[in-house]
Protein backbone atom coordinates (compact mmCIF):
# COMPACT_ATOMS: atom_id res chain seq x y z
CA UNK A 1 0.00 0.00 0.00
CA UNK A 2 1.43 3.35 -0.98
CA UNK A 3 1.68 6.38 1.24
CA UNK A 4 -0.73 8.18 -1.12
CA UNK A 5 -3.47 5.53 -0.61
CA UNK A 6 -3.16 5.69 3.15
CA UNK A 7 -3.56 9.46 3.05
CA UNK A 8 -6.63 9.20 0.80
CA UNK A 9 -8.11 6.56 3.14
CA UNK A 10 -7.44 8.82 6.16
CA UNK A 11 -9.10 11.71 4.36
CA UNK A 12 -12.15 9.56 3.59
CA UNK A 13 -12.33 8.33 7.19
CA UNK A 14 -11.99 11.91 8.40
CA UNK A 15 -14.75 13.10 6.08
CA UNK A 16 -17.03 10.29 7.21
CA UNK A 17 -16.32 11.10 10.84
CA UNK A 18 -17.00 14.80 10.23
CA UNK A 19 -20.27 13.91 8.50
CA UNK A 20 -21.34 11.98 11.59
CA UNK A 21 -20.14 14.66 13.98
CA UNK A 22 -22.53 17.34 12.68
CA UNK A 23 -25.77 15.40 13.43
CA UNK A 24 -24.36 14.21 16.76
CA UNK A 25 -23.48 17.77 17.79
CA UNK A 26 -26.92 18.97 16.70
CA UNK A 27 -28.46 16.30 18.90
CA UNK A 28 -26.55 17.74 21.86
CA UNK A 29 -28.71 20.85 21.78
CA UNK A 30 -31.51 21.54 24.22
CA UNK A 31 -34.22 18.89 24.26
CA UNK A 32 -36.53 21.26 26.11
CA UNK A 33 -37.14 23.34 23.03
CA UNK A 34 -35.42 26.28 24.69
CA UNK A 35 -33.66 29.02 22.82
CA UNK A 36 -30.25 30.58 23.36
CA UNK A 37 -31.55 32.45 26.42
CA UNK A 38 -32.32 29.14 28.16
CA UNK A 39 -36.01 29.90 27.95
CA UNK A 40 -38.81 27.87 26.44
CA UNK A 41 -40.82 31.11 26.17
CA UNK A 42 -41.07 32.08 22.49
CA UNK A 43 -41.57 35.67 23.63
CA UNK A 44 -38.44 35.78 25.82
CA UNK A 45 -36.01 38.47 24.83
CA UNK A 46 -33.02 37.30 26.87
CA UNK A 47 -33.11 40.39 29.07
CA UNK A 48 -35.67 38.96 31.48
CA UNK A 49 -38.55 40.69 29.77
CA UNK A 50 -41.07 39.07 27.50
CA UNK A 51 -43.02 40.24 24.51
CA UNK A 52 -45.93 38.11 25.69
CA UNK A 53 -48.41 39.93 27.91
CA UNK A 54 -48.03 39.16 31.62
CA UNK A 55 -51.19 39.92 33.48
CA UNK A 56 -53.99 38.28 35.41
CA UNK A 57 -57.33 39.12 36.93
CA UNK A 58 -59.49 37.48 39.52
CA UNK A 59 -56.66 36.62 41.90
CA UNK A 60 -58.00 36.35 45.45
CA UNK A 61 -56.10 38.35 48.06
CA UNK A 62 -56.37 35.31 50.34
CA UNK A 63 -54.26 33.32 47.84
CA UNK A 64 -51.24 35.51 48.54
CA UNK A 65 -49.57 34.76 51.90
CA UNK A 66 -48.35 37.67 54.04
CA UNK A 67 -44.55 37.76 53.87
CA UNK A 68 -44.60 35.51 50.78
CA UNK A 69 -46.14 35.22 47.37
CA UNK A 70 -47.67 33.07 44.67
CA UNK A 71 -46.29 32.34 41.21
CA UNK A 72 -48.67 32.21 38.23
CA UNK A 73 -46.56 30.44 35.58
CA UNK A 74 -49.12 30.64 32.76
CA UNK A 75 -49.25 34.42 33.13
CA UNK A 76 -45.51 34.62 33.89
CA UNK A 77 -46.10 36.74 36.99
CA UNK A 78 -45.44 36.46 40.70
CA UNK A 79 -47.65 38.29 43.20
CA UNK A 80 -46.32 39.03 46.69
CA UNK A 81 -47.67 40.47 49.93
CA UNK A 82 -44.64 41.85 51.80
CA UNK A 83 -46.84 43.21 54.60
CA UNK A 84 -50.52 42.67 55.33
CA UNK A 85 -52.63 44.41 52.68
CA UNK A 86 -49.64 45.51 50.52
CA UNK A 87 -49.57 43.64 47.20
CA UNK A 88 -46.80 43.71 44.61
CA UNK A 89 -46.44 41.93 41.29
CA UNK A 90 -43.42 41.23 39.13
CA UNK A 91 -42.49 39.37 35.99
CA UNK A 92 -41.78 35.73 36.89
CA UNK A 93 -39.06 35.58 34.22
CA UNK A 94 -35.58 35.58 35.78
CA UNK A 95 -33.40 38.39 34.43
CA UNK A 96 -30.37 36.08 34.27
CA UNK A 97 -31.30 33.64 31.49
CA UNK A 98 -35.06 33.76 31.17
CA UNK A 99 -36.08 30.81 33.36
CA UNK A 100 -39.33 31.11 35.27
CA UNK A 101 -38.86 31.65 38.99
CA UNK A 102 -39.72 28.53 40.97
CA UNK A 103 -40.73 29.49 44.50
CA UNK A 104 -41.30 32.23 47.03
CA UNK A 105 -39.81 31.55 50.47
CA UNK A 106 -37.99 33.39 53.24
CA UNK A 107 -39.10 36.75 51.76
CA UNK A 108 -37.40 36.07 48.41
CA UNK A 109 -38.52 35.04 44.95
CA UNK A 110 -36.18 32.23 43.94
CA UNK A 111 -35.06 31.00 40.53
CA UNK A 112 -33.78 27.44 40.69
CA UNK A 113 -31.95 27.55 37.33
CA UNK A 114 -28.92 29.42 38.68
CA UNK A 115 -30.08 30.33 42.19
CA UNK A 116 -30.88 34.01 41.77
CA UNK A 117 -33.02 35.49 44.54
CA UNK A 118 -35.19 38.60 44.38
CA UNK A 119 -36.83 40.70 47.11
CA UNK A 120 -40.60 40.21 47.52
CA UNK A 121 -40.80 43.95 48.34
CA UNK A 122 -39.39 45.51 45.19
CA UNK A 123 -38.06 42.70 42.95
CA UNK A 124 -34.45 43.78 43.52
CA UNK A 125 -31.67 41.20 43.25
CA UNK A 126 -30.80 39.75 46.67
CA UNK A 127 -28.39 37.04 45.48
CA UNK A 128 -27.14 35.19 42.43
CA UNK A 129 -26.07 35.95 38.92
CA UNK A 130 -29.20 37.95 37.97
CA UNK A 131 -28.05 41.28 36.49
CA UNK A 132 -31.13 43.36 37.30
CA UNK A 133 -34.42 43.35 39.26
CA UNK A 134 -37.59 41.61 38.16
CA UNK A 135 -39.74 44.09 36.19
CA UNK A 136 -42.61 45.34 38.35
CA UNK A 137 -46.25 45.04 37.25
CA UNK A 138 -49.24 47.15 38.27
CA UNK A 139 -51.55 45.65 40.91
CA UNK A 140 -55.12 46.88 41.33
CA UNK A 141 -57.05 45.76 44.41
CA UNK A 142 -60.86 45.67 44.20
CA UNK A 143 -62.36 44.30 47.39
CA UNK A 144 -60.76 40.87 47.86
CA UNK A 145 -59.65 40.53 44.23
CA UNK A 146 -56.40 41.53 42.53
CA UNK A 147 -55.82 42.45 38.91
CA UNK A 148 -52.26 42.54 37.57
CA UNK A 149 -51.32 44.34 34.39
Amino acid sequence: MSEHEATRRNVLYGAAAAGLAVPILAACGSSSGGDATGSTDPGATGDGSSSAPGGASGIKTSDIPVGGGTIYPNEKIVVTQPTKGEFKAFSAVCTHQGCLVAEVKDKTIDCNCHFSKYSIEDGSVEDGPAPKPLPEKTVTVTGDTLTVS
